[in-house]
Formats: structure tokens, C-alpha cells, sequence
């Protein structure tokens, strides 16, 4: 494959199909592109300030640092691999993340970015992280699909009213207050009421 068609195959991904393979809107898959692209860079160079806590001893700030840098990379290699065209298993890797359901990359974005700052809570490992995280967020709503339209709703919800109406309920309030059985006593009770006895 040549250089030319690297570049087209990887300008062409977000709207790549002619016919959708999902329901997620075109603007947010550029969302979910552009803040992952541009968040990792903004988190690799938090990161590397976030390293120089090593001047005043702090040891949990480096590996933070160093944490986000490599997770910013990671993220820049999946979302944006014409950045690191000089790497040559980058483009392999970011097509195999295509083909995977929206959710597993908002999962491991989610999961990448909360050691960072568990290890420094400094404003610059919160934001650089937060970043990749709020991608993760984003590709999550992506995995939700697109919302139903509101006859849609409503035809559903008559279905399950119909639904619930017409078959009996086996739910615990129904077999214990609708189908409750009278109490009876087979004899008398020992002491009237009114009288002493």
C-alpha cells in the first residue's frame, strides 16, 4: 500500500460507508474523532509537565506523568494514526479498533485515564486525563445508538400498556394483596370481647 492510499483510507474513516453500518450521527463521530485526537496531544503535554513534579520529590507525580503520556499516546494511535505514520503497526491497530463495537474503546478510554488521577490529584493530570475520558464518554453515548423518535415511543408504550392490561401480573404485590385468601378461624376464640373472662 502506498503512501497516497494510507492517507485516503485514513481520511476517509469517519464516514467511510455509503450505507451507515449505525445510526450514530456523522457529527458525533467527528466529535468523538477531534476531542481524541486533540485531547491526547493536550494530555501527552500536560504530562511531561506533570513529570517535572520531580524537581520537588514527587514521586506519584512522575508516574502520573508518565501514565498520561503513554495513554495519550495510545489514543492518538487509535484516533488520529496519520500522526504516526512513521510507525508502521499503528494503522493495523487503529483499523482493528474500528471494527470493534463503540463501547469497547469507551471502556478502555474510561479505564486508561482514572490512574493518572488517582495517582496526583494536580489540575493538570485532572484535565489531560479528564480529556481521554470524556472521549471514552463520548464513544459510550455512540454505543447507545441514536434515539427513538417520539411516534416510536409512543407506539412502544401503548404496546406495553396493552401488554400489562391484558396478561395477568405475577409480580409479588399480585400474590400477595390481589390473590389474598381470607383469614378464617375454625373455632371460637377464647375470649369475648366485652366480657371479663
Amino acid at each position: 500500500m502506498s503512501l497516497a492510499e494510507k492517507i485516503g483510507a485514513i481520511m476517509q474513516r469517519p464516514g467511510q460507508d455509503v450505507v451507515p453500518k449505525d445510526d450514530v450521527p456523522w457529527w458525533m463521530k467527528y466529535a468523538g474523532r477531534g476531542l481524541g485526537t486533540v485531547g491526547s496531544m493536550v494530555a501527552i503535554v500536560l504530562g511531561v509537565w506533570s513529570c517535572v513534579g520531580i524537581v520537588f520529590g514527587d514521586i506519584n507525580c512522575l508516574i502520573s506523568g508518565m501514565w498520561q503520556m503513554i495513554a495519550g499516546a495510545v489514543v492518538i494511535m487509535i484516533e488520529a494514526p496519520c500522526c504516526c505514520l512513521f510507525i508502521d503497526f499503528v494503522q493495523n491497530i487503529s483499523d482493528w479498533v474500528e471494527k470493534r463495537p463503540y463501547w469497547n474503546r469507551a471502556a478502555f478510554y474510561c479505564i486508561i485515564a482514572l490512574p493518572s488521577v488517582f495517582l496526583c490529584r494536580e489540575l493538570q493530570s485532572i484535565f489531560g486525563s479528564g480529556l481521554i475520558f470524556t472521549t471514552g464518554v463520548i464513544y459510550g453515548l455512540m454505543s447507545l445508538g441514536r434515539k427513538a423518535s417520539q411516534q416510536e415511543m409512543m407506539s412502544n408504550a401503548d404496546r406495553e400498556t396493552d401488554a400489562t392490561v391484558s396478561a395477568p401480573s405475577s409480580g409479588m404485590h399480585s400474590i400477595l394483596v390481589d390473590n389474598a385468601a381470607p383469614m378464617s378461624f375454625t373455632g371460637t376464640p377464647n375470649t369475648v370481647l366485652g366480657s371479663g373472662v
